[in-house]
């Protein structure tokens, strides 16, 4: 049997690769500062949220960071060791759990975000600041329509994922 050929281009590998790309130039400065990808999305949420007094709830970090919630367990495990977040049950919800950056952790997200936004001035200088606003348009069309329960009629069947 003769392989169909593709039309397009391998979405999901472009855009795995387009990330390495980009963390290519995050990632010494999390190392730096001894952190892993996913301590640093879990910093940079929390860092979003800082004032809010109660913290964040455990499940909304997973969401925002994209974590599963047993990989964010372990994160949030070796992050409170290390004092860079606390937790403390839900006032709404005892069984839930909310966390918040400590004053360590907040420090780490001030001294990384100079080093980013320097990283994303520059992708804005090679790009063009119109085609980096339209790049962030049209991945955040695509997350979108891809989460969108009205999209689901509209992919054929059996095209979930490549």
């Amino acid at each position: 049997m003769t392989p169909l050929p593709f039309v397009h281009r391998n979405l999901p590998l472009l855009l795995l690769q387009a990330r390495e790309a980009v963390m290519a130039h995050t990632r010494p400065s999390l190392r730096a500062h001894g952190l892993s990808d996913q301590q640093w999305r879990v910093l940079r949420v929390l860092g979003e949220h800082a004032q809010d007094p109660e913290g964040v709830e455990t499940g909304r970090v997973a969401k925002e960071a994209f974590l599963l919630g047993p990989s964010l367990t372990g994160v949030l495990t070796r992050m409170a060791r290390d004092g860079l977040i606390e937790r403390s049950p839900c006032p709404q919800d005892a069984r839930r759990t909310v966390v918040r950056a400590t004053a360590a952790g907040l420090e780490k997200v001030h001294a990384l975000s100079q080093s980013i936004e320097a990283h994303y001035d520059w992708m804005e200088r090679q790009l063009g600041k119109q085609a980096l606003q339209n790049l962030y348009v049209w991945l955040d069309t695509v997350i979108a329509m891809e989460v969108d329960p009205a999209c689901e009629q509209q992919r054929p069947q059996g095209q979930e994922d490549e």
